[in-house]
C-alpha cells in the first residue's frame, strides 16, 4: 500500500494521477486533511484517509498497512519541522517500509531562507531508522507562469534573480518522479535526489520567451530584494509569503536553483517540461 499524504493539494492530485499509471488504485492510499474535500479522488477509486500533520492521532491510524510513504512537505512554513517530526515518527511506529519526502534542491547548502526547515527535516529523516527517499525538488515553473497574466498587462516582468540561471520543471514532472520513487525499488537507508529540469534559463530569456510566443513586448526588471518583495505585497500577497518569494529570487541569483545533473529526467525517463511549452500552456490559461 502507497499513501500519498498532502493528496488534495496541486502536487499530490498530481502524484496520484502518475501512481494510476504505475500500480493500481486499490494499492493508492490518499492522505487528507480534511476528508470531506477530497471527492476528487473519491471519484478516481482511491481511499481516502485522514492526515492531519499537527494531531498524530491521525497520523497513527492512518499509517496502518501503509508499506510506502509520500510525505509532501507542509505548506505551514514556520511549522514544518514538528509537523514533518510528527509524521516520521507515526511513520516509524506503523513499521513503514519506505518513506520518501519532498525537499528542496541542494538543501544542505542551498542560500534560500526555505531550505531551513528542509534541512531541519532532513536530519530527522536521517536519525529515523526509516529507509528513506529525499526527492530534492527544484524550482516549480508554475512559480513563474503563473504570474504571466500581470506580466501581459504591465510589459514588464518582476524579479530580483539578476542573471541567476534557473532549472525548473513543471509540477507534473516532480510528480512523475515521486511515482516513480515510490514504486521503484525498496532502497535500504537514505538515498537523495537533486531533481530539476533540463535546461536552465534567466528571467530575462523567461520574458524573451513570453514575448516572442505572444509578439508583445515584455521585458524584465530586476528589483532590488525589497521593491520586489513589495511589488508582491501589493498585488495582495501575503507579506511573509512575499518576503519568502523575494528572498528565494536573490537565491536564485547566487545559483541556488541551479542543477545540471538531470536527474530529474533520468528518474521519470523522458524530459522533463521545456520552457517553451509550460509557457504556452500558461498563456492558453491567460487567453482563456
Amino acid at each position: 500500500m502507497i499513501l500519498v499524504t498532502g493528496a488534495s493539494g496541486q502536487l499530490g492530485q498530481l502524484v496520484i494521477q502518475q501512481l494510476l499509471t504505475e500500480v493500481s488504485q486499490d494499492q493508492i492510499l490518499a492522505g487528507v486533511r480534511d476528508p470531506s474535500k477530497a471527492e476528487q479522488l473519491v471519484k478516481l477509486g482511491i481511499s481516502v484517509r485522514q492526515v492531519d500533520y499537527d494531531q498524530p492521532a491521525t497520523l497513527n491510524k492512518a499509517f496502518e498497512g501503509v508499506e510506502r510513504l509520500l510525505l509532501i512537505s507542509s505548506s505551514a512554513i514556520g511549522q514544518r519541522i514538528d509537523q514533518h517530526r510528527n509524521v516520521i515518527e507515526a511513520a516509524s511506529k506503523a513499521g513503514v517500509q519506505l518513506l520518501a519526502y519532498t525537499s528542496l534542491l541542494h538543501a544542505d547548502t542551498s542560500p534560500l531562507a526555505l531550505a531551513e526547515e528542509h534541512r531541519a527535516t532532513e536530519a530527522l529523516l536521517q536519525v529515523s531508522g526509516l529507509n528513506t527517499l529525499v526527492l530534492r525538488n527544484g524550482w516549480y515553473t508554475e512559480n513563474y507562469t503563473g504570474g504571466l497574466a500581470a506580466a501581459l498587462a504591465h510589459g514588464k516582468l518582476l524579479g530580483c534573480a539578476g542573471e541567476g540561471r534557473i532549472a525548473s520543471a513543471s509540477r507534473a514532472d516532480y510528480a512523475a518522479a515521486a511515482a516513480k520513487a515510490l514504486t521503484g525499488e525498496l532502497p535500504q537507508g537514505s538515498r537523495t535526489y537533486e531533481l530539476a529540469g533540463d535546461t536552465a534559463y534567466t528571467l530575462a530569456e523567461l520574458a524573451t520567451e513570453v514575448s516572442r510566443q505572444t509578439g508583445q513586448n515584455i521585458s524584465y526588471q530586476n528589483l532590488s530584494e525589497a521593491d520586489y518583495c513589495d511589488a508582491l505585497i501589493q498585488v495582495g500577497l501575503p507579506p511573509a509569503f512575499a518576503g519568502l518569494l523575494a528572498d528565494s529570487d536573490t537565491g536564485a541569483a547566487k545559483g541556488g536553483l541551479f542543477d545540471d545533473s538531470h536527474q530529474l529526467s533520468q528518474l521519470i525517463g523522458r524530459p522533463t517540461t521545456s520552457l517553451q511549452a509550460a509557457v504556452t500552456e500558461a498563456l492558453n490559461v491567460v487567453v482563456q
